[in-house]
């Protein structure tokens, strides 16, 4: 199968870009493993117009609407990008593809800390996006548990505030700066430094921290920062372009260092929430359009060019 665009992840990045691209009348094929990252959770928030919509209705909603126009979903994983003359040869575990176009939208993986309990609760009672989910949370007892990912757990710790005046935060092995204590204490946050065991769970929900020293703090809700790692090995294996910080960089319209190769989302950019990876995946959409359309219209020149 020859198409346009291939487009490597059915998340709203994905999708996003591939309905783009199937209004344009570009053909194009999206190939999804069907494990998304927020398949833990119960609803998705902040998505305007689409409040509370759970993470699953909300991608076959948006599957529905991109095969509509023409686009084809494929489910499964690629295994391989090869490059090719005029464009790219792409295995899948089913069957090859090319196309003069890929878009990888693969994602983040989180990589939580090793508490039992963490995973357990992932996505129910513990979380890492208070703008995901600190609405839902409000007004209860949170607990913010250190991690690997020191910047991002400290400022969690602050911003969870907003939404509970009964924080307590385990720095659990931070060493805190004087500065650091005397911000989180003047935002009126606990800090308690006896190293977390568990989160204790009761009838399916969190219900306390249990602590080293036997002690068990009651809770309703924790905070940790995952550490976020790029699922970006297809296109490091194209070639592209790593930062210092050892994500792959893009443009602002997604494209990276490698002619053909675009990618938006998580894959690039791990703040991005859902609403944000799927404007990503629409601006992505239109520059892989417009760079078609320059070589239409190159191949159209050569072929109409005057003999003699």
């Amino acid at each position: 199968m020859r198409v346009d665009v291939v487009v490597i992840g059915g998340g709203a990045a994905g999708l996003s870009a591939a309905t783009v691209l199937a209004r344009a009348r570009r053909t194009v094929v999206v190939v999804d493993g069907g494990e998304p990252r927020n398949a833990p959770a119960g609803h998705t928030h902040g998505f305007l117009s689409r409040d509370g919509v759970e993470p699953r209705q909300l991608l076959a909603a948006g599957r529905a609407e991109m095969v509509g126009y023409g686009g084809h979903f494929l489910s499964g994983l690629v295994t391989s990008i090869e490059r090719s003359d005029g464009g790219f040869v792409i295995h899948t575990t089913d069957l090859v593809l090319t196309a003069r176009v890929v878009l990888v939208a693969t994602g983040l993986r989180d990589e939580l800390p090793s508490i039992a309990g963490v995973r357990e609760q992932w996505g129910i009672d513990v979380l890492h996006c208070p703008y995901c989910h600190g609405y839902e949370v409000r007004d209860s007892p949170i607990a913010v548990i250190g991690g690997e990912n020191r910047p991002f757990t400290l400022h969690q710790a602050a911003l969870v505030r907003q939404w509970s005046d009964d924080v307590i935060f385990f720095p659990n092995g931070i060493e805190l700066t004087t500065q650091e204590r005397h911000a989180l204490l003047a935002r009126d946050i606990r800090i308690d430094t006896e190293p977390v065991a568990r989160i204790a769970v009761r009838a399916g929900r969190v219900h306390a921290v249990d602590l080293i020293d036997g002690r068990s703090v009651p809770r309703r809700t924790v905070f940790v920062g995952p550490t976020f790692l790029p699922r970006h090995e297809l296109l490091k294996d194209l070639g592209c372009d790593l930062g210092e910080n050892g994500w792959v960089t893009v443009d602002p319209t997604g494209l990276t260092n490698v002619a053909g190769v675009w990618a938006a989302g998580n894959v690039v950019d791990s703040p991005a929430q859902l609403i944000g990876a799927a404007a990503a995946g629409s601006r992505s959409a239109i520059a892989v359009n417009h760079y078609l359309l320059a070589q239409d219209i190159e191949y159209a020149l050569t072929r109409n060019q005057p003999v003699g």
